[in-house]
């Protein structure tokens, strides 16, 4: 008898079912000649049994327990043969210790959720609420690899050439505005619909808030002014870190929701568009001690959630637990995680919200040499990936500037959103946003980590819009229910006059002037720039600061704004496709401020109203020049860029450094200008009337190239 043969001939039978000892690994459910490998893990618990269940069927056709012999260390493994596996769902039941000071919450009447599911049903259906009477809510499926990639790949875009996207899956097209199909609003297929839209934007990279399933009626309840159902809309609550979420997919209610990503992210990749997902491995959706047990908590608490000696949570995280992520089992299964979207869904790089919690020992303390982060950068499937840190935590832990980042790691840069906001509402910090604007040296050069290590952003999904930043003073989050507590009060904000819509037409139009001062300023910025879903065409939130609840309006991309705010979506337009024919503004080193070339220009030099002269004190005037013949290596020789910046409330003459010779400045954008003569396509800009100096408006930012 071959091998072969062996390998899928039964040895023992439970009833009817016909079993043998499986393989430890892969974790998870895996399909295998002529039946599945089940195999999980538990240091602590004395007895596991695999429940399993007819498709959406409320009772189990058999609970089966793995024979002593069939446990190999600490993991449970074996195969059961001829299942319906495309009709199937499973479970797990452990027995062990109850024990809540020294963290054992062992109850074998619960069904538990495999850790490692690759599809998760229970929630098919976005907003279809569920039966909670169901005793097993989050149910494992067997996921299935058939899916035809064709030739496509990552696309490794390099890190300073991104331009990215943050954007939320059904906030994107949910809105009848977004024009595509009524069952593709809201899902990866109405991404796919609008891909057009985003080429035409110009981003290259989109940036998804998490699609890993979660539960939307997490903590749900009722508005208490209006009654509507808040959500857990964001998803920052992961209840299966291998398994998309069915409800973002059109064909989530046919189990199809894995094809449908996929067949999104080949889409994407064919345009030119990579794929980042936002991952949530500092917590999941069990809460703290008055939480659910859905999945780790009854399988091995004490392994995978950090405890304090009592038995409770710590709560780095602010959302009641902390996952235990440098412990070697937890460490193995986010290291599987992300090989797994990697290696089978292609995806190009991951975001770690609140990543400096991955950094923190059992205990909560910060470590010099996280072996997680050290496992992710030098990990060899992930070698190419993207790996970005939210370097903070909600306990307190702020590392931007000094993540562990062994050569790998790049860095939400909230520095560089404070530092821009203050100065754009004139704070005259202009010393600090010099550094920002040129890839924050002071925070990552004498490291010797690239500018790209820098997402520079002045909004993202946490806090204002860009135009609610520049509408409102304070937050307005009443509708969240929460008596306006919750939020950032923080925000850096200015309503230029008036908090909130107004009719006054000096306001407005200051309002979208301050727009473009920021967008401009962003894509001129060394490092890698992260715009806003909406922010390209003046979406609103009213104010809330924290939308984290909203399925409505608040939340839905209103497309009729394209039509409504054209020149702003223009000006981003312009300034991005700028951005793109200019490798002067995407180096991969930082500038040297000094002539290496002996070209008689340096890489970057500072001026103020006056050419060659700065006041570093407290200006609201700044300028900065780069040379074109100090382009990142590689490239051709790049033209000469002139960027100058007045956000004082008078407008000011700038005397002009002059160019490279034989060659005159040329407006590429002005935001001192009615559009849409504020900007021009890249190839088209009119030559500068004085070649001495310009006038530029109060607040308003003009960007030069020399031809």
């Amino acid at each position: 008898m071959s091998l072969d043969r062996i390998d899928i001939h039964p040895t023992h039978r439970y009833g009817d079912f016909k079993l043998r000892s499986g393989k430890p690994f892969p974790f998870g459910a895996t399909l295998v000649p002529g039946g599945v490998n089940f195999s999980i893990f538990s240091s602590h618990a004395v007895s596991c049994s695999l429940v399993l269940f007819e498709k959406h069927a409320r009772e189990p056709f058999t609970e089966i327990p793995f024979p002593d012999e069939f446990r190999i260390g600490n993991v449970y493994s074996m195969v059961v043969f001829d299942l319906d596996y495309e009709n199937l769902e499973y479970g797990y039941r452990m027995d062990g210790p109850n024990n809540f000071s020294q963290g054992h919450w062992f109850d074998p009447s619960k069904i538990l959720l495999d850790p490692y599911a690759k599809n998760i049903g229970g929630r098919d259906v976005w907003k279809v609420a569920p039966d909670w009477s169901n005793p097993y809510q989050h149910r494992g499926r067997i996921a299935f690899d058939d899916f035809d990639w064709e030739d496509d790949r990552p696309l490794e875009i390099p890190p300073e050439d991104q331009i990215i996207y943050e954007m939320h899956v059904r906030s994107f097209t949910c809105d009848p505005s977004s024009g595509v199909k009524e069952n593709h609003r809201g899902t990866f297929a109405g991404i796919q619909d609008k891909i057009a839209y985003l080429k035409e934007l110009g981003v290259n990279a989109i940036e998804l808030m998490p699609i890993y399933e979660f539960d939307e009626f997490e903590n749900s309840r009722p508005n208490p002014e209006t009654g509507e159902l808040l959500l857990n809309y964001w998803g920052y609550s992961t209840v299966g870190f291998f398994a998309p979420k069915a409800g973002y997919a059109a064909t989530g209610k046919f189990g199809m929701q894995i094809d449908e990503f996929k067949n999104l992210v080949k889409e994407l990749h064919k345009n030119g568009i990579e794929v980042i997902l936002d991952v949530v491995f500092n917590h999941t959706a069990e809460g703290n001690e008055k939480g659910p047990t859905i999945s780790f908590r009854g399988i091995d608490n004490k392994t995978y959630y950090m405890l304090t000696p009592e038995g409770y949570y710590f709560n780095f995280s602010g959302t009641g637990n902390t996952l235990n992520c440098n412990n070697p089992i937890v460490r193995g299964m986010v290291l599987d995680c992300l090989r797994y979207w990697a290696a089978e869904y292609h995806i190009d790089g991951f975001r770690f919200d609140l990543a400096a919690i991955l950094g923190r020992d059992p205990w909560g303390a910060p470590l010099a040499n996280p072996p997680l982060l050290e496992s992710l950068a030098f990990d060899p499937i992930l070698a190419k990936c993207k790996l970005i840190a939210e370097a903070w935590d909600a306990g307190g832990l702020y590392q931007v500037g000094s993540f562990p980042a062994f050569g790998r790691w790049a860095e939400w840069n909230g520095k560089y959103r404070d530092s821009l906001r203050k100065f754009l509402k004139g704070d005259g910090n202009v010393g600090d946003v010099a550094q920002r604007l040129q890839g924050s040296p002071d925070l990552y050069a004498t490291s010797g980590r690239s500018p790209a290590t820098s997402i520079n952003f002045i909004t993202c999904h946490d806090g204002f819009t860009l135009m609610d930043l520049v509408s409102y003073n304070h937050k307005h989050n009443e509708a969240n229910g929460e008596g306006n507590n919750d939020g950032s009060n923080d925000n850096d904000s200015w309503n230029c006059g008036w908090e909130g819509p107004t009719d006054d037409p000096g306001i407005n139009a200051l309002r979208r002037r301050q727009i473009k001062n920021a967008i401009a300023l962003l894509m001129v910025s060394q490092g890698v720039p992260m715009l806003l879903m909406g922010d390209e065409m003046g979406r609103t939130q009213q104010g809330n600061n924290n939308t984290y609840c909203h399925d409505n309006a608040l939340n839905w991309l209103d497309w009729t704004l394209l039509t409504k705010e054209k020149d702003i979506f223009q000006f981003v337009q312009h300034c991005i496709a700028f951005r793109k024919a200019h490798p002067v503004l995407r180096n991969p080193d930082h500038f040297r401020n000094c002539d290496y070339l002996g070209i008689g220009y340096p890489d970057i030099s500072w001026h103020g109203s006056r050419a060659w002269y700065v006041d570093w004190a407290s200006s609201h005037h700044l300028a900065f020049m780069l040379s074109g013949q100090h382009a990142k290596q590689g490239q051709q020789p790049d033209d000469d860029l002139y960027v100058a910046i007045n956000m004082h409330w008078q407008a000011c003459w700038f005397e002009l450094p002059q160019p490279t010779k034989g060659k005159q400045w040329h407006l590429f954008a002005n935001t001192g200008v009615p559009s849409p003569q504020d900007s021009y396509n890249p190839g088209t800009e009119p030559p500068l009337e004085n070649p001495q100096g310009c006038l530029l408006g109060d607040r308003s930012v003009i960007i030069l190239v020399a031809k």
